[in-house]
């Protein structure tokens, strides 16, 4: 028979772990109400309206793929840094970038600056597969490990130079660029299938245009869609492109 320290002993382990458990749930439910918020006021009072997209929103947790830190942040209307002079983009940005590609859910998609993680897994929720390139070595490791725990077995990452694509792994039906080149790279165009679209950042420093492309004919019809604000897309030295 278990003696009356030990019986009290775990009676307080008991309440600890219920009190413990309890916070956890408390917590999810913080933010998923931040979550739902998020999609509600950023996102479709700005217009973006494809249910895919949306439904996406709603689904990733947006505080797994930062910090732990700025957790709390996760949901504002802004982007966060993310390590290695690197951020996570506003959330409305993500979802118009999303919406921009007009996916199928048998698209595969490229993606250049995997960043965290969190837009490779907003594709990963409507696409069939999605290819996720990123420079930074540490952060490459972070967000594979993450979306591996997180159970996303269509999505793809290497580390290296997203100027030059993936080329073994094309055509690809979207391309989504998360960083700045001065110019569209002829790499990546040439890894456009017939009829897809790229979403990408062009410009300078502090002067960016969101240029959608579509390759019809072989040839790429672009538009300016939206002025933004990334880091530039740079080489394996740190030197922009």
């Amino acid at each position: 028979m278990r003696s009356i320290h030990e019986v009290i002993s775990l009676q307080i382990f008991a309440f600890f772990l219920l009190v413990s458990i309890c916070c956890r749930a408390c917590t999810q439910d913080q933010f998923r109400q931040k979550r739902m918020n998020m999609v509600a006021t950023q996102i479709i009072a700005r217009g973006i309206s494809d249910e895919q997209v949306l439904q996406a929103m709603r689904t990733v947790e947006r505080h797994l793929f930062v910090p732990p830190d700025l957790a709390a942040r996760a949901y504002d209307d802004g982007p966060l840094a993310i390590g290695f002079g690197q951020t996570i983009s506003q959330p409305y940005i993500v979802a118009f970038m999303t919406e921009m590609l007009n996916l199928d859910s048998t698209d595969r998609v490229l993606e250049i600056g995997t960043g965290s993680g969190y837009q490779a897994a907003i594709l990963a929720e409507i696409c069939q597969s999605v290819y996720s390139i990123e420079i930074v070595p540490q952060l490459g490791s972070k967000a594979k490990n993450l979306l591996s725990v997180l159970g996303y077995e269509n999505i793809f990452i290497r580390v290296g130079d997203g100027y030059q694509g993936w080329p073994e792994s094309a055509p690809f039906d979207a391309i989504i660029v998360t960083c700045a080149p001065t110019h569209v790279p002829l790499s990546l165009q040439d890894q456009l299938r017939e009829g897809g679209r790229m979403i990408i950042p062009v410009g300078e420093k502090y002067v960016q245009e969101l240029v959608l492309l579509e390759k019809k004919g072989g040839k790429l019809k672009q538009k300016s869609v939206l002025p933004v604000l990334f880091v530039p897309m740079v080489d394996e030295e740190g030197k922009p492109y």
